[in-house]
């Protein structure tokens, strides 16, 4: 096991990097020339390490339709005893586009829902008593205090709010702006969706189905003024939610919506390989190992650089895969379960690679047992303490504790950063929803000097080079602690690989109950 370990050669993880983010790849943006460059190299450097193809057809590819909607026309009007008829500006609101109903006309009542959240098993529930069958809800985004970062993250993921309000039978969903200097979404270049073979929608952030129609964001001024005209104020509103308190009610506001949406459909792709377990029982069964191969291409210049290179984010992820790929070329007692090493495109764009393979899997669905991603390992110091994003809802944290004490030199920690919500900011987010247990490993807070303030260096880190063209070759790089990472991942799956038992969630926790 040790030597096997030692194949993971930082020199290998620097020259993976430095061709991912080199300019001629031109940011990997899904659909473009460059990110087919990266899909050639993946899949060249993947057969070099005795990797098996694993995609569709026993090619190495999943087909990723991936569909560029913009709203245009979009109209809200407001009617009341107070409001009468008002056409709100259109610096006041935000609609999405819709990737599947290009017309759209709807009246209904709204309604105001608090954050949005149905949990009754963790003693929180807007909806309780309220009626929304048919109506529009408002909401503010947020979540208890007493919930987990994790379980925060998670309902107040727009997916999970669209679904929560489908479910209590509401046809649409608006979200307020609770800060006044907060600003609206920026929709004019487009929201991404994929769609499957038949030309549905197969993964979305801002789609459920076709009940909700209707998606939008409203600024302070507009959200203040309709809590107004119920006889309750926004600083009301909020130190009920804040204090843990559902505060629900009828709006008395009557919303007419209309809006159409275009579209630009690009192709895209999933690279996907196989490592083969040798366990009779057990080969039929995968561990998978996930990064995203895309970033943002090319976009506004930054000191004269237009080329976001995403040399952290993620060339950084997929070069632990492939360090992954080469432990497990070299090691004598193969996995008993298969590997999967599953390279994803467009997550910048809203998880949505891993979204589409997590739903439609080239394997069994019920075959994967786990996912361990990487995204952006931030190897900017040396490595000494990790968080688990998500581990602490499964069995997998046992893993992690036996692979981090293996290592001998890492301590597990808490996350540092919970308002960060990195838990559903990444692909193993994608995996938790179809019932996976996943994690996604991230630096802890250890640091050489003794200070032990790694968040307020990466956070000064991030400030200067995160989704900025500065992202590339020529940063700051720490190639020792990028090889700590890949080991560190290999040990949780192949631990994983190894146990006959599947992981399991939590008994009770918030996604064994999904």
């Amino acid at each position: 096991m040790e030597q096997s370990l030692k194949q993971v050669s930082p020199e290998q993880i620097k020259t993976d990097i430095t061709y991912l983010a080199d300019d001629k790849l031109k940011g990997r943006a899904p659909g473009t020339e460059g990110y087919q460059m990266a899909v050639d190299y993946v899949i060249g450097r993947l057969k070099s390490l005795d990797v098996k193809p694993a995609g569709e057809n026993n090619t190495w590819l999943q087909q990723v339709k991936l569909r560029k909607a913009f709203t245009n026309n979009a109209v809200l009007s407001l009617n009341s005893g107070q409001l009468k008829n008002l056409v709100v500006r259109d610096d006041g609101y935000v609609i999405y586009p819709n990737p599947s109903v290009p017309e759209v006309k709807t009246s209904a009542d709204l309604v105001f829902a608090g954050y949005g959240i149905s949990e009754p098993s963790l003693g929180y529930d807007d909806y309780a008593g309220l009626d929304v069958k048919g109506k529009i809800v408002l909401i503010t985004r947020g979540a208890p205090e007493k919930f987990s970062s994790s379980v925060a993250a998670h309902t107040m993921n727009s997916a999970q709010i669209l679904k929560v309000a489908a479910e209590h039978g509401a046809v649409g969903v608006i979200i307020g702006l609770a800060d006044s200097t907060a600003r609206l979404n920026n929709v004019s270049k487009g929201i991404y969706s994929v769609m499957d073979n038949e030309g549905k929608v197969a993964v979305s952030r801002v789609y459920y189905s076709d009940q909700i129609s209707v998606f939008g964001n409203m600024n302070y001024a507009l959200f203040n003024l309709l809590l107004s005209n119920s006889g309750r104020s926004l600083p009301e509103v909020m130190s009920h939610l804040k204090a843990g308190q559902s505060y629900s009610f009828s709006l008395n506001v009557g919303a007419k919506v209309s809006y159409t949406s275009t579209y630009q459909d690009i192709t895209s792709y999933n690279v996907i390989g196989k490592i083969p377990g040798t366990d009779p029982n057990l080969k039929t069964e995968y561990v998978v190992h996930s990064a995203h191969l895309d970033h943002l291409g090319i976009g506004t210049p930054v000191q004269g650089d237009s080329i976001y290179n995403g040399a952290h984010d993620n060339a950084s992820g997929v070069a632990s895969l492939l360090a992954i790929a080469k432990i497990y070329k070299g090691i004598k007692l193969k996995p008993k379960r298969s590997i999967l090493m599953v390279l994803v495109t467009g997550e910048e764009l809203g998880d949505l690679g891993s979204g589409y393979f997590a739903k439609h899997p080239t394997v069994p669905a019920k075959s994967m047992v786990a996912d361990i991603n990487t995204d952006m390992p931030t190897i900017i110091a040396p490595l000494l303490s990790i968080t688990a994003l998500g581990a602490e809802h499964s069995s997998l944290a046992n893993q992690v504790a036996e692979a981090a004490d293996h290592l001998g030199y890492l301590s597990v920690e808490p996350d540092p950063e919970p308002k960060q919500a990195r838990f559903t900011r990444s692909d193993q987010y994608s995996f938790v929803l179809q019932g996976i247990p996943a994690l996604h490993i991230k630096y802890g807070s250890k640091t050489a000097d003794g200070k032990n303030n790694m968040n307020e260096i990466v956070a000064s880190w991030r400030e200067k080079y995160y989704h900025k063209p500065q992202d590339d070759i020529n940063g700051i790089f720490d190639f020792e602690a990028g090889k700590k990472y890949a080991q560190l991942n290999f040990l949780i799956g192949y631990l994983v690989a190894q146990d006959v038992a599947r992981p399991t969630w939590n008994a009770g926790d918030i996604f064994e109950q999904k």
